[in-house]
Parts: C-alpha cells; sequence; structure tokens
C-alpha cells in the first residue's frame, strides 16, 4: 500500500512517473512525419470532425527535422524547468504507426538512442495496428519504457460515425486485448462534448475504458478552433457547447466512475489561445483543472468512489485517499 497526499483525489501520471522513476518526467512531443488513413484517402480524406490541421499536435516539433533534433530544440525550451532528467519521447501528431515497419523502427530507435530519452509514448489508432507492428512494439517494450495511444473518443459507433472516427469500436476491444496479451501498457483518449453526446454515453465509454483494462485515460474537453471543419458544422447543425461549471461536474463523475488503478494524464483540452473560437473559457487550463480538483474535495470525493468491478461490486473507499499499486503491473 503506498499512500497518497490526501490533496491528491485521483492517480496522475505525475505521480506515477515520480513513483517510477523517483522524480518528475517530461515528455517532448515529436513530428515523426506520419499522415492517417482517415486523410490521405484510405478511409477518408476529410479526417476526424474534431482533428486540426496539425493532427491534433499544434506542440509537436518541426516537420521534416530529425528526430533527434527536434529532441534536442525540445530540450532546449524545457531547460529552466527540466535541467537535468531524462524525457520521454512522444510520438504524437496524425497516426504514429501508419507506416511500414522499416520506417516504424527507424524513428522509434533513433528517438531512443538519444541519451536524455528514457522511454517512448506513440498515439495512434486501434486499426493501425497489426500483428507485425505490435511484434515491433512488444520488442521495444522488452527494452524500453513504452505506452501506446488509442483515439476512441466515444463507445457510441453512431456518435463515432458523426465525427467520422472511420472504425468500429469492436476494432477498439480487439486491440486491447492483443495489447494486454502482450503486456503493453495503452493510454485511452476520450472526448466529452461531442456532438449529439448525452451523459450516459459518456458513461458508457469510461466504463468500456475499464473494462478493456487500459493502463491509463486522456478525457479532452471538445473544442473549436477558428476556420475548422467542426466549426462550420457547429454553425450549420448546432450541438450542445459546454459551460465550464457543467464541464467540471462532468469530470468530476467520470474520475469517481473510473477504475482507481487507471493512470489519468489528462482532464481538459489543450488549444491555442490565438486559434480558439470556443468555449473561449477551456483557455485557461490550469485554473480548470483546479475548479476539478476544489470539486472533488467539496464533494469528498476520488477517483474510483463509484467505480464497480466485473463482479458488479462497489470498490469501497474511505474519505482519506490511498490507492494500491500492487494489483496489476504498472
Amino acid at each position: 500500500m503506498n499512500k497518497k497526499n490526501n490533496n491528491d483525489r485521483f492517480y496522475s501520471l505525475n505521480n506515477y512517473l515520480k513513483e517510477k522513476f523517483g522524480c518528475k518526467i517530461y515528455k517532448v512531443s515529436l513530428d515523426g512525419g506520419f499522415t492517417c488513413p482517415n486523410r490521405d484517402g484510405k478511409i477518408s480524406h476529410k479526417g476526424c470532425l474534431f482533428c486540426s490541421d496539425r493532427g491534433s499536435g499544434e506542440f509537436t516539433g518541426e516537420r521534416g527535422k530529425s528526430i533527434s533534433s527536434q529532441i534536442d530544440e525540445q530540450l532546449e525550451f524545457i531547460k529552466n524547468k527540466n535541467s537535468d532528467n531524462n524525457v520521454i519521447a512522444y510520438f504524437q501528431n496524425f497516426t504514429n504507426t501508419y507506416a511500414s515497419v522499416e520506417y516504424l523502427r527507424s524513428v522509434y530507435y533513433e528517438a531512443l538512442s538519444h541519451k536524455k530519452i528514457m522511454g517512448i509514448a506513440i498515439a495512434t489508432r486501434p486499426d493501425c495496428l497489426n500483428d507485425e507492428i505490435l511484434d515491433l512494439l512488444s520488442e521495444i517494450n522488452e527494452k524500453f519504457f513504452l505506452w501506446i495511444e488509442l483515439g476512441l473518443q466515444t463507445a457510441k459507433d453512431n456518435i463515432a460515425d458523426v465525427i467520422n472516427r472511420g472504425y468500429k469500436t469492436e476494432c477498439y476491444i480487439e486491440v486491447c486485448k492483443k495489447l494486454n496479451e502482450r503486456k503493453i501498457k495503452f493510454v485511452t483518449h476520450m472526448i466529452a462534448g461531442l456532438p449529439f453526446e448525452e451523459k450516459e454515453d459518456l458513461f458508457e465509454t469510461i466504463d468500456l475504458i475499464n473494462s478493456v483494462n487500459s493502463w491509463g485515460i486522456k478525457i479532452h474537453l471538445l473544442y473549436i478552433l477558428k476556420n475548422s471543419r467542426l466549426e462550420k458544422y457547429y454553425y450549420e447543425q448546432p450541438f450542445k457547447i459546454y459551460e465550464r461549471d457543467e464541464y467540471t461536474d462532468t469530470v468530476v463523475e467520470l474520475i469517481e466512475r473510473l477504475n482507481p488503478e487507471v493512470v489519468i494524464h489528462r482532464l481538459t483540452g489543450d488549444a491555442k489561445k490565438d486559434d480558439l473560437a470556443m468555449p473561449l473559457w477551456s483557455a485557461n487550463k490550469r485554473s480548470v483543472l483546479n475548479e476539478i480538483q476544489k470539486k472533488l474535495k467539496l464533494k469528498n470525493t476520488f477517483q474510483g468512489k463509484e467505480y464497480k468491478n466485473e463482479c458488479n461490486i462497489k470498490n469501497e473507499r474511505n474519505a482519506e485517499w490511498t490507492y494500491s499499486k500492487g494489483k496489476k503491473d504498472k
């Protein structure tokens, strides 16, 4: 049993990395030169409705530069915050397994060969993880710290069709099984506020993420960028945009329902302020996160309070928030 500070009412990535490595660990976001089958015509030319022109990688390194050069530039950028510690290489934008195995091997190992890189995170789609690629990831996982990120966004196929996700939820479930069999950690992305989504749809998504044994989760707020396809869609077919209070209340409920062993990587969106059309309140990310923490405390609640395991037994926790590391391999 490992006790957390009582102010921490959920299991954050920051806490996980401090436990594992003994210090704060930063990520450097890299552009591996990838595209996406939902953009190049294999599935669609449109991409997901919410995705930006940069493939949801507004803070990545510069496309066209070598991986090593991008790492050096990112390290220079964060040197005041991270002067001595190693970092995780994060292949973030577009679909970072959508290429030949030979190319994937070259960019992954170029990152891992850098003296400051102590692990790698790879964002992708579940329909871009064939057995040959999974073999490569297993090889890396045996030698280095690794996690994979899967863009589920929603468990509801009808909502996934609206956002042009391009694959069925069953594909996500099958890939999760394969990743678990290979003991590869994976993080699942979900979005709150998708067009015509109800709260019960969000709960269904959280329940699915719990059921597939996802190691981590990223909860995003749907935000709309200026001059984007999503902005055009919103004005043609208006849907609800969260107010700040409603969003933070919803996130608290999602945290309560989440397996307490799942590592929380993100709790809101992260757009560049100059590009943001709505909701404008989301630009102050720190304030939103503080409000979520405040509401958890005021409600005297925590991650997993309403979680029900496969036996449908409520996970009982007392108000003094603790968590156990021993139940699954982290």
